[in-house]
């Protein structure tokens, strides 16, 4: 049965980087006889332009209906000005909750042809393969009460909530440790419990479930020394687990560890493996419209729906090889690129990866 990926190119480099990875999809239907439907629909500040509101209830009714989602990026300065509630970024914040997108995983795997453009030597973060795995519906961004008050003697004040119940965090731990066990057995949960009480729980709840994954080593770390351990000996990790915010921070630290946040996927996952696929990176205003944008982290993204939601991991594979293969061949965007390749554009990244693909 064909299954159905709504399209949501949204923002700034989004439509560029988007565009590319469709081209990766349509050569799959075409050429390898991947049986999916596609359809398009607005997010984020164009779609607030356009209809009022970065999350349109035609969007929202489309993601509820498709098999899986492709995102580029949301938000620019030139929204940053609207109300909160209203901002692109807030369509980002519905779809995960509307759709129950608790887990979020983010892969940091550095290629070899680009250890040398890692910020750290190439002795440390050579081989580094690591998943990330973060709670991606509660915590500090959609814990309540939230706002900005004034208090009595005139003083604006800001507040946020951080709160987890122990379904949310079991739920997610659950997810983690089967992670784990596809990989490499270990699993470390990442907290703050010396200070908040709230991540105490983490650690008691993540701790009571060990016993039911006998075979995951498990190990505990608060988030400061989790950071500076990412920089420090990164290939240390195999699988991270976190809240919402420390996921959301560590995964940018490790972004860099691989070379750039132009080369990393992600995927949000609900309970039945249905996803939602996009780059970690922005939408990057300062470089939309150039044609520089790299697009290889949406193509990777793409493999992760491969694998995650539509089952087709010979195909994403496929496209993981090819993207190596792009790569070996010293074809470089902006963001990777050294003296010995060859600087391209997003539209020529994404025309290697497709000919790669064919061969």
């Amino acid at each position: 049965m064909s299954k159905n990926i709504l399209i949501l190119p949204g923002d700034g480099i989004g439509p560029e980087i988007v565009a590319e990875a469709v081209k990766v999809i349509e050569c799959l239907q075409a050429e390898f006889g991947l049986d999916v439907m596609m359809e398009h629909a607005d997010v984020g500040g164009g779609a607030y332009d356009a209809h009022g509101h970065p999350l349109p209830d035609t969007t929202l009714g489309l993601a509820r209906a498709a098999d899986a989602i492709l995102l580029g990026a949301v938000g620019g300065p030139q929204w940053e000005g609207l109300d909160i509630a209203v901002r692109p970024e807030r369509a980002l914040l519905g779809l995960r909750s509307e759709l129950a997108l608790f887990s979020n995983l983010r892969p940091a795997v550095l290629f070899d042809q680009l250890a040398g453009a890692s910020s750290l030597r190439p002795e440390i973060v050579a081989g580094l393969d690591m998943m990330i795995v973060r709670e991606l519906t509660g915590g500090i961004y959609f814990g309540q009460p939230r706002g900005v008050r004034t208090l009595e003697h005139g003083e604006r004040q800001g507040f946020n909530t951080l709160v987890y119940k122990e379904s949310e965090i079991e739920r997610i731990a659950r997810s983690a440790f089967v992670i784990a066990q596809k990989r490499a057995h270990k699993l470390c949960s990442v907290d703050k419990a010396n200070v908040l009480e709230s991540t105490e729980l983490w650690r008691q709840c993540v701790s009571d479930l060990a016993s039911d994954y006998p075979d995951v080593e498990l190990s505990h770390m608060y988030v400061d020394n989790a950071a500076m351990q990412l920089v420090r000996a990164p290939k240390q990790f195999d699988v991270m687990v976190t809240t919402n915010m420390f996921g959301d921070i560590l995964s940018d630290i490790a972004a860099m560890l691989t070379g750039s946040i132009g080369m990393l996927p992600s995927a949000s996952l609900d309970a039945e493996a249905k996803g939602m696929y996009e780059p970690i990176h922005g939408s990057a205003p300062d470089i939309a419209g150039q044609g520089v944008a790299n697009p290889l982290a949406t193509i990777l993204s793409v493999a992760m729906m491969l694998r995650y939601t539509l089952s087709e991991p010979a195909l994403a594979e496929r496209i993981d090889v090819a993207v190596g293969k792009v790569l070996d061949q010293g074809l470089r965007t902006p963001d990777i690129y050294s003296q010995d390749g060859t600087r391209v554009g997003t539209v020529a990244m994404g025309d290697a990866v497709v000919l790669a693909l064919r061969t």
